[in-house]
């Protein structure tokens, strides 16, 4: 071998050249400059001086061979013991201070993950005319516990607290139906989006129509999400439009990357990144910073790994910059984005169409809703993707899932006209108290309608 190895030859020089010097160091005995002194023989006239002790003013004869060789023998075993041997194990170690208070471990890791997860749903309502269309988001669960669900032309409010449903409106027949439905951070106001290409704002504990936005798209509404007073909108027209609700002029950026229908909206836990998903297998990644510049439109990343419509977004709740999305049945994976680089990080093959994802916000847990052909929602373990649970009851696409506001509770809805309600996410250890409601964004509805 190469690299500075030694031949056989000169290691057997190398070896010879230290054995020749030491019989020449035995031979001298001025180069002995101590003693080193042999154990075994220091044994042996140990024992003999212990055998003959005593003896040379006694008189008494020597002992036979045999009686001396067993008294040597014993002689020799005397007293000896292991060098360095354990005797016993050592004692257990106490920690004055425990190391989880040193140093404690990270939320995720501390939180115990509750074992059972029911593999049936606690709760099933009936959602009679909900539309079986892949590309709307006609369910929501507000900050203020109640969800929202569009069935064909009516916006029913149910109250998870107390259990009771309301119908909040019934749009005109040439206006609908339903085709989107978002609750602002407040959990008192409600953007509802429609077949006529507009949108309603509706004041949801007083029952009234505050506003209705038109003229930021040509077609259906089929995606929306909020940013603090701003509603951004995806239309089938391609366009998405951020809204300020609170003045007249309430287009103030147009976002244009999709060529087909948007049906995926979800801005970033920071507010700073949109995440726009479209039936042209695309997904674009629209930075706010980029607004002040002379081309505010234009994507911060464009992804185009997916071989079908995107419609399921999720940003991850534990870290920022990640974004979980999933592919329609000629795609079916889940893949992971980077979103300051625009990498994929990860890609997943789930067998089926992916048509709705969501975070656990208490463990790093994610759950994905599917269509055909199983129909079940399926709890994967991040970053492993390893399946946790498989969750059946739907006899029809799971199309539209939704999260309470404690994250321990999910609802899906299926063209099954079902609405359906599983506590696959267990229960936190603290519950977080609901955002407080912000009344900026409609501080001046009442007066612009």
């Amino acid at each position: 071998m190469d690299g500075g190895s030694l031949s056989s030859s000169s290691k057997n020089k190398s070896r010879w050249q230290l054995q020749e010097q030491f019989p020449h160091r035995k031979n001298s005995q001025e180069n002995l400059d101590r003693f080193i002194p042999n154990r075994s023989a220091m044994d042996f006239h140990f024992a003999h001086y212990m055998l003959t002790k005593g003896k040379e003013n006694s008189g008494v004869s020597s002992p036979s061979r045999e009686a001396y060789q067993k008294r040597l023998a014993e002689a020799l075993n005397m007293n000896r013991t292991r060098i360095l041997a354990f005797k016993n194990k050592p004692p257990t170690r106490v920690e004055l201070i425990p190391k989880d208070i040193l140093c404690p471990p990270p939320h995720w890791k501390s939180s115990k993950r509750k074992q059972y997860i029911p593999q049936t749903s606690d709760r099933t309502l009936d959602a009679p005319d909900i539309q079986d269309d892949f590309y709307l988001n006609i369910l929501d669960w507000g900050s203020s516990n109640v969800i929202a669900i569009g069935l064909s032309n009516k916006v029913y409010l149910w109250d998870a607290s107390v259990g009771s449903a309301l119908e909040l409106v019934t749009v005109d027949e040439e206006d609908g139906p339903v085709t989107s439905v978002s609750w602002a951070p407040d959990g008192k106001h409600i953007a509802i989006g429609l077949n006529n290409s507009s949108v309603q704002l509706w004041d949801s504990t007083a029952s009234r129509l505050l506003r209705i936005l038109r003229g930021s798209h040509q077609a259906r509404v089929g995606s929306l999400a909020w940013n603090n007073h701003i509603l951004t909108t995806g239309g089938m027209d391609g366009r998405i439009v951020n809204n300020d609700v609170r003045v007249r002029s309430h287009i103030i950026e147009t976002y244009r990357g999709h060529q087909q229908e948007v049906c995926g909206l979800k801005w970033s836990g920071s507010g700073q990144q949109l995440a726009s998903g479209g039936n042209d297998n695309l997904i674009h990644i629209w930075d706010r910073s980029m607004a002040s510049s002379n081309t505010p439109s234009q994507w911060l990343h464009r992804l185009e790994e997916h071989r079908a419509a995107v419609k399921a977004l999720a940003w991850c709740s534990f870290q920022g910059n990640l974004l979980a999305s999933g592919g329609g049945g000629s795609d079916q994976c889940i893949k992971f984005w980077n979103t300051h680089t625009g990498a994929c990080l990860n890609s997943i093959n789930t067998g089926s169409q992916v048509c709705a994802l969501l975070w656990n916000k208490n463990e790093r847990e994610l759950l994905s809703s599917h269509g055909f052909t199983q129909n079940q929602l399926t709890l994967w373990k991040y970053p492993s993707m390893v399946k946790m649970a498989e969750l059946t009851g739907h006899t029809s696409r799971v199309l539209f899932m939704t999260q309470s506001p404690d994250g321990c509770t999910v609802a899906t809805a299926a063209g099954d006209e079902t609405l359906r309600f599983w506590n696959v996410f267990g229960s936190p250890e603290v519950s977080k108290p609901a955002s407080k409601a912000n009344p900026e964004p409609f501080a001046y509805v009442n007066r612009i309608r």
